[in-house]
């Protein structure tokens, strides 16, 4: 019995652990923390994020975001939902739904894309890291990453 509860304990932490991954992915990338973003990744770890671009490692990852987001930070939010999980000891593949809010040149906001992560993920000495990042724009194109 303290065996079945210890493991659901563990559980319920791995998936509040990876959830808090998501959050701070979309916080740090709205934020232009790139050094904190990139530190969500495994060292070999690769994001591909389709038009956007790919990059393998933290520091391509930073340079990357950089670039890609300089002069847009704080012009768009991401809502991270949806996160589905499959935990198999260190390793996990998820998935999550995304949302990006922008500022509207009338002033307002407006929904500019909606899509999808899927990730393979692995537990570090340092906690859980994306491995592999894949983004998909499911509108308003269809790239598939």
């Amino acid at each position: 019995m303290a065996d079945q509860l210890e493991s659901r304990i563990k559980d319920l932490e791995d998936r509040m652990d990876l959830n808090q991954l998501f959050v701070d992915y979309g916080r740090y990338l709205d934020a232009g923390d790139f050094d904190s973003y990139a530190s969500l990744f495994a060292e070999d770890g690769v994001v591909n994020l389709g038009p956007v671009g790919r990059a393998e490692g933290p520091a391509e990852i930073k340079a990357l975001l950089s670039k890609t987001m300089q002069g847009r930070v704080g012009q768009s939010y991401h809502l991270i939902t949806s996160p589905q999980f499959t935990i198999d000891g260190d390793s996990a593949t998820t998935s999550v739904m995304w949302t990006v809010i922008s500022r509207a040149a009338h002033g307002g906001t407006e929904v500019t894309m909606l899509g999808r992560h899927e990730d393979e993920i692995v537990r570090t000495e340092s906690g859980w890291k994306f491995r592999r990042r894949r983004g998909f724009i499911d509108i308003p194109s269809e790239y598939q990453g």
